[in-house]
């Protein structure tokens, strides 16, 4: 009868550790050759899109007939993702004068308006640009959208006529950064 070897513990553990464990230079190869795969999105989601326009602001959808009315600056009106790449199609306005607004940046990503949204002021940061200097004032409205300017101007016309804004320079950096009276002379 023949015997056969077992063998030994130190064999086993070597086997075990070529088997169990790919080399580093194996795990980073298959890390490159993946492809990279773009996050799912539900075209039916609802997301919360903001006005951008000191005003109400009011939008019928050209498909569905839906209309969207937001009262004022700021207020909040959920819709569906898929009516936002309608409107991007059919009212393009919405985006370019930044009266669509979004706090989530994935939103404008995706619906590829970056350009549109690049120097847009959040509407939490907005009165915020108020206690700048003149000169940075001058500079941020001069990157703004035409829309956001609009919304400047009628901003500052309402912090002059309250008194948050009585700074001579400041007025006159406003109105020439704007291009408007902001008070009478």
């Amino acid at each position: 009868m023949a015997t056969t070897k077992k063998p030994s513990t130190a064999v086993k553990r070597a086997a075990t550790n070529i088997t169990a464990e790919p080399a580093v230079s194996e795990i980073k190869n298959a890390e490159t050759k993946s492809p990279i795969v773009a996050k799912e999105v539900d075209l039916h989601q609802y997301v919360t899109v903001r006005n951008g326009f000191h005003g109400t602001l009011v939008y019928r959808s050209k498909k569905t007939g839906e209309s969207y009315t937001w009262d004022e600056y700021g207020s909040e009106q959920e819709m569906e993702l898929i009516e936002l790449k309608d409107a991007k199609n059919t009212n393009k306005k919405m985006f370019i004068n930044n009266w669509f607004m979004f706090d989530e940046s994935w939103i404008i990503d995706y619906l590829g308006l970056r350009q549109y949204y690049k120097n847009a002021i959040s509407i939490d940061d907005f009165d915020n640009i108020f206690t700048k200097s003149p000169e940075e004032l001058k500079s941020i409205i001069s990157e703004m959208s035409d829309g956001q300017k609009h919304s400047t101007a009628y901003r500052a016309r309402t912090l002059i006529n309250n008194g948050t804004i009585d700074s001579r320079k400041v007025i006159s950096a406003l109105e020439e950064a704007l291009n408007t009276e902001l008070i009478e002379k």
